[in-house]
């Protein structure tokens, strides 16, 4: 886990269980259902889509949505999945895009955070090519610090690896970090946060920028 995340994560979860029981908006509330998971949330619904799309489409069909969310064990009855699907079917094709949905479904953020979240980006693709992978990592990431680097359980790889894991997502890990996948988690743990001034002290902290 990221420092000082891991609360955030944790507080961000409760915030958004108490507020599921206020709103009556069908987005807010899948929203708040994916951040009651934590910051993954959204990433992983994202994943559970990717995963549907068999025909690499990118889109998805109401039948396929519904199923994506029954998988993702989300609660939600067929009249409010219709009225979200109807939402995001702007054109009324009877498919969603669900790149999309999920830029959508991220809770909002300032231009202030997403600069700070790129600038965090790019310090970590030290090669970049708009993509974190273990290699980038050996330059700006300290493995030795790591406890279980230093009792002799993983290697420095598999410290790097499980560091990209918080922020790759869950069904299909590829060891590879895109901007998009650092924005999701990022804006998972951003809704936590109130001032944007904290968020970009906390990025700070947390990257050295």
């Amino acid at each position: 886990q990221m420092p000082g995340t891991a609360r955030h994560d944790r507080e961000m979860a409760i915030q958004a269980k108490k507020n599921l029981s206020k709103t009556t908006d069908p987005v807010e509330r899948l929203r708040l259902q994916c951040l009651a998971r934590g910051s993954a949330g959204i990433k992983g619904l994202g994943r559970v889509f990717r995963i549907m799309d068999d025909d690499n489409s990118r889109t998805l069909d109401f039948k396929e949505f519904v199923k994506g969310l029954n998988d993702y064990a989300m609660m939600i009855d067929k009249e409010e999945a219709q009225e979200i699907f109807r939402i995001f079917d702007k054109d009324g094709s009877g498919t969603i895009d669900f790149d999309e949905f999920l830029v959508t479904l991220r809770p909002p953020m300032s231009k202030a955070r997403k600069e700070i979240i790129m600038q965090a980006f790019r310090k970590l693709d030290k090669t970049g090519d708009g993509v974190i992978t273990i290699e980038d990592l050996r330059g700006v990431y300290n493995a030795k610090h790591h406890p279980k680097y230093q009792n002799g359980d993983w290697t420095e790889d598999q410290v790097f690896r499980a560091f990209l894991d918080n922020f790759d997502s869950p069904y299909d890990k590829d060891g590879k970090v895109t901007t998009e996948e650092f924005m999701n988690y990022y804006a998972g743990v951003s809704a936590s946060i109130d001032t944007d001034v904290y968020f970009i002290i906390m990025m700070k902290n947390a990257w050295k920028l």
